[in-house]
């Protein structure tokens, strides 16, 4: 959940860490681009105003990039993109004049790729926010904070409780592909860490005894295990990184490119703080007044 170029972080859901798999892709849409001629993109690192938000409306329809990882976001049964951020996005992007969005589904680490290449025109995945990728893309502020726990064997027979708890019982760990958590777990001393492609194979894993236990976010953690009598959820712990508690905060990202479309999403993003219509949109994906923040962006990538 936990993914560029999750990752998170530095602080992040995902580290930022970028697989060979999504540097091709990368490359490929970027090749694609240079040969359609499209609108050139920003050198890294500089901020320009942008007109996409007229052109979508224009067109009527937005291109979301998700990573098919739940609760974050992902695509149901009916191919409509489903989750904590397409639902966010849905109700955003109506009150700024576009009335559909269509998801673009990628591997996680092929996000920031995809957004850069212009595979699609927002990251709508939950992705935690760091001074990392906040050199490469536009962040809106924070939609939710979350904290990290564990899938372990049902009656956590270990008594694990964190990533200390790892270190000191000398066991395995195991979590996905481009999480923060890889990043925390090598930061407590952890060198037995096995990477999974997401937490459906971390489950798996934990299950079938290859490791003790696989580290995520708390949401992501308990949607995984939930109505599975060979796991468990641990409570939720705060992890660290460097020393300090890491702030797995995270949010819609943006091209460089369009930072006027990111002021006008993080208008409405404010509104639906302030009214408290955030919490009920993201409740039925099982986040709780505890993952609300009221972090910004200048507080993350400082």
């Amino acid at each position: 959940m936990a993914p560029p170029e999750r990752k998170k972080p530095t602080y992040s859901r995902r580290a930022a860490g970028v697989s060979r798999r999504s540097l091709l892709a990368g490359a490929a849409a970027l090749g694609a681009l240079g040969a359609a001629g499209c609108s050139r993109i920003p050198s890294e690192g500089t901020v320009e105003g942008g007109d996409l938000l007229e052109r979508l409306r224009d067109r009527g329809s937005v291109k979301v990039g998700i990573a098919n990882e739940p609760p974050f976001g992902w695509i149901n049964d009916d191919g409509e993109p489903t989750g904590q951020a397409p639902a966010i996005a849905r109700v955003i992007f109506e009150r700024l004049g576009v009335d559909t969005i269509t998801p673009v589904n990628v591997d996680f680490s092929a996000l920031i790729p995809g957004l850069k290449a212009q595979q699609f025109d927002v990251v709508s995945a939950g992705m935690f926010i760091n001074p990392t990728r906040c050199a490469q893309v536009l962040f809106a502020d924070p939609d939710y904070i979350m904290l990290d726990a564990m899938i372990v064997p049902a009656g956590n027979p270990e008594g694990i409780t964190d990533y200390q708890s790892i270190v000191d019982k000398g066991l395995r760990l195991a979590t996905g592909q481009a999480y923060a958590e890889i990043e925390y777990a090598r930061d407590a001393g952890i060198d037995d860490l096995l990477i999974l492609p997401d937490q459906v194979a971390g489950l798996d894993a934990v299950a079938q005894g290859r490791v003790h236990a696989f580290a995520g976010t708390n949401v992501t953690v308990k949607g995984a295990v939930e109505g599975n009598d060979r796991v468990e959820a641990t409570e939720p712990f705060q992890p660290m990184l460097g020393g300090e508690p890491a702030l797995g905060a995270g949010g819609f990202a943006f091209r460089l490119s369009e930072k006027n479309f990111r002021d006008a999403f993080n208008e409405e993003l404010h509104k639906l703080k302030d009214s408290g219509e955030l919490l009920d949109i993201v409740a039925p994906f099982g986040f709780t007044e505890q993952e609300m923040t009221d972090l910004t962006l200048e507080e993350l990538c400082p």
